[in-house]
């Protein structure tokens, strides 16, 4: 049995479907079925890796079909997943795209910003590792700016110096440069200024017309003129914090091997990157074909297609094969049906998805199980200004059932709602603070009703503010 180097497939990480559903239920409440077929499908990844390498090639993965309404989770189950599985992930829109020869970003730019993110994430990954080690030698560049190391003299220029005493004037000296050393890595001296020599590193960008359309690649010239004439440097004052991350800068890029990050990188994106595309059914086709912007719409499926069976995309840091990386669509199609994708589309997502709309009760748990729940995130952040939000049981129902009122009166747009619901409902609060004294605000049926109740009395008001 053939197993993929570490790093490659779901980032080092092996989960079992058990486990990845475990991970997703801490963010994200309900939808127990997208969850199994997601998590089913990243298992096969890892499980992908471990046959034989002639049978590696053969196993395509599943792409997969989110259909739902808006605010129900689709794009928040493909974030977290690939997030969980430290997987390089990218979202677009449908909408952005059009066909070849027509206004609009080309599809094989999606390709060229997952290997973008994939290479940002292994530099990253590269200089936390090496920031440890070269915090040190940073910290020493800092020293050797504010207390020199003076260069042993010669006999010659100083033939009267006592060999005894010109050793004691250089311990002396290591004993105060160790001291401050020692000083500068606890942090003492980080708002003290010095002045310091650094490389400039600002990123100089151009706009490339390729035969794909006009692209902005991002291309560094210090990348592309890096070999011709020496790097320009400028002095300019700073804290010693900051002169310590420039030089940890300068020291981790010396030592990082850059060739070896984009290796790492294309192959991440090869063999465990993750796309997801939204707002796919603006691109089906209606039942008036042929005409308008269907022209268009159909020509975008039709050049999604050798992205999703597998073709190769020219990147800035070389070919990248799409064969094995993961295609997520997803769509509310409530104005077009899956089958109004041409046929071609349809059979390159297999696995089809239906997520639920949301009641009150899922409503209620998403204002409290989370790990990130709403009421949490308001409680911090009014916390800042001393005022202590405390949300009593009957308030989440009264807020939950409200927003669920508010979706079947209006638009439905699942769980989003909530936060349109929770700044009306706390819109005094936040606006008054900071108040002079320490503040309590008890978030029950009442404050809340109060607050919103009137509103959804009168549908036409309803619509313009909730």
């Amino acid at each position: 049995m053939m197993t993929a180097p570490q790093g490659t497939e779901l980032g080092g990480v092996e989960l079992t479907p058990a486990q990845i559903v475990a991970e997703l239920d801490r963010y994200i409440i309900g939808q127990d079925k997208a969850k199994r077929a997601v998590a089913v499908a990243i298992r096969n990844r890892y499980r992908r890796s471990r046959v034989s390498e002639s049978m590696r090639e053969e196993i395509i993965p599943k792409n997969i079909l989110m259909i739902g309404p808006t605010g129900v989770g689709k794009t928040e189950v493909a974030r977290r997943l690939a997030r969980l599985i430290q997987a390089p992930f990218v979202k677009v829109e449908a909408t952005k795209f059009t066909e070849v020869g027509y206004v609009g970003r080309d599809v094989d730019s999606i390709i060229r910003d997952l290997t973008e993110v994939a290479v940002r994430a292994v530099r990253n990954e590269k200089t936390v590792e090496l920031s440890g080690r070269l915090a040190e030698a940073a910290a020493w560049r800092v020293v050797d700016v504010m207390q020199p190391k003076p260069r042993t003299p010669q006999r010659r220029e100083a033939p009267d110096e006592d060999p005894a005493e010109a050793a004691r004037r250089l311990a002396q000296i290591d004993r105060v440069r160790a001291k401050l050393h020692e000083r500068i890595m606890s942090g003492a001296l980080d708002g003290e200024k010095i002045r310091v020599t650094v490389s400039e590193s600002q990123p100089k960008f151009l706009q490339v017309f390729s035969s794909q359309g006009l692209e902005e690649l991002g291309m560094n010239l210090q990348e592309m003129f890096g070999d011709v004439g020496p790097k320009s440097r400028k002095e300019k004052e700073v804290t010693i914090a900051e002169a310590r991350r420039l030089f940890l800068e300068e020291e981790v890029e010396a030592e990082v091997d850059h060739d070896k990050i984009v290796h790492e990188a294309l192959e991440r994106v090869e063999q465990a990157g993750i796309v997801f595309i939204d707002e796919i059914d603006k691109i089906a086709l209606t039942e008036h074909r042929g005409a308008g912007p269907d022209v268009s719409r159909g020509g975008v499926q039709r050049d999604l297609l050798p992205l999703v069976e597998g073709t190769t995309v020219i990147t800035k840091y070389g070919p990248v094969r799409t064969n094995h990386i993961l295609f997520i669509a997803a769509g509310a199609f409530n104005a077009s049906k899956p089958s109004d994708l041409i046929p071609e589309f349809q059979g390159r997502f297999p696995l089809r998805v239906d997520f639920d709309s949301l009641s009150a009760a899922e409503f209620e748990r998403i204002l409290t199980e989370p790990k990130n729940a709403l009421t949490r995130q308001y409680q911090e952040l009014l916390a800042t200004d001393g005022v202590l939000l405390k949300f009593t049981a009957s308030g989440v129902r009264a807020l939950a059932q409200l927003a669920e009122k508010a979706n079947s009166m209006l638009e439905n747009i699942g769980a989003r709602r909530l936060y349109t619901m929770l700044e009306r409902v706390l819109e005094d609060v936040s606006f008054g603070a900071p108040f002079e004294r320490p503040h309590e605000v008890k978030v029950d049926r009442k404050y809340v009703e109060s607050r919103v109740g009137d509103i959804l009395a009168e549908k036409d008001l309803a619509e313009y503010i909730l």
